[in-house]
């Protein structure tokens, strides 16, 4: 039995198994959270669920786009914990690396319905389930590829830019209740965005002002941060978490 003072708080974390999303969860537990998580490999998610501690920690499998998975999640987070105080929604794809002339649209419409209408229907079944009448906080993991041009992963940076947006709407129709703000990291080290470092990390990581790339843990914190009273004032934003490398966007 873990030995962390519960805070009485409970939070889904989708697309959790790995990655950003299991150091989200990792974060919110820390602070004496419950968390559900979700993911679409059910024995990865056992895995992370006993990793993380069974006695704080319940998995939920399927496909984050699935209206039924997203129903079930919040239903099974309610029963076994009785609130849902925070969202996250980190669950996204990105299976297609090229230019967008290219880009085969029924892709697209997958990468959309997976990175931005799952994160809406997520959104719309913790208001309904418990966010409207006792409020809290979402969290939308977007990225620093929706700010700014990303050559050969355009496709993702669009359902991105996107999801800063839904954060806008949600923002403006969930208050006062619940606040809504997004992240949007540059490369954290995580089997997702391998491709982008592997066998480069060093020519990779300086790039960044701060010298590395980013680790799950850091986007973690920030979660954390975001779904705490330290950020009660704050809502519709985006917190740009990228070791600084945004600050070369000017850079000739």
């Amino acid at each position: 039995m873990s030995t962390v003072e519960l805070s009485g708080k409970v939070a889904l974390v989708t697309g959790a198994s790995r990655g950003i999303g299991y150091g989200v969860a990792e974060a919110l537990l820390a602070r004496g959270d419950r968390v559900c998580i979700t993911g679409r490999n059910e024995e990865a998610l056992k895995e992370a669920v006993e990793q993380l501690g069974a006695d704080r920690v319940i998995g939920v499998a399927g496909k984050a786009h699935d209206e039924a998975h997203q129903a079930v999640a919040v239903e099974r987070t309610m029963e076994a914990f009785g609130r849902v105080d925070f969202l996250v929604n980190n669950a996204g794809t990105n299976p297609v690396f090229g230019p967008m002339a290219d880009l085969d649209l029924n892709v697209a419409r997958k990468v959309f319905e997976t990175n931005v209408v799952s994160a809406l229907g997520f959104a719309q079944q913790t208001w309904k389930a418990w966010q409207s009448a006792n409020g809290g906080a979402i969290v939308n993991i977007a990225s620093l590829a929706g700010v700014s041009a990303s050559p050969f992963i355009g496709a993702y940076g669009m359902s991105k830019a996107a999801m800063i947006n839904l954060t806008l709407q949600l923002a403006h129709e969930f208050a006062p209740v619940v606040r809504v703000n997004a992240i949007a990291p540059a490369v954290v080290k995580t089997k997702f965005a391998q491709a982008l470092y592997e066998g480069r990390e060093a020519e990779a990581a300086a790039a960044y002002p701060l010298g590395r790339l980013g680790v799950p843990s850091d986007i973690g914190g920030t979660a954390a941060f975001l779904t705490s009273e330290q950020s009660d004032w704050i809502t519709g934003q985006t917190l740009v978490v990228d070791g600084g490398i945004f600050l070369n966007a000017g850079v000739s």
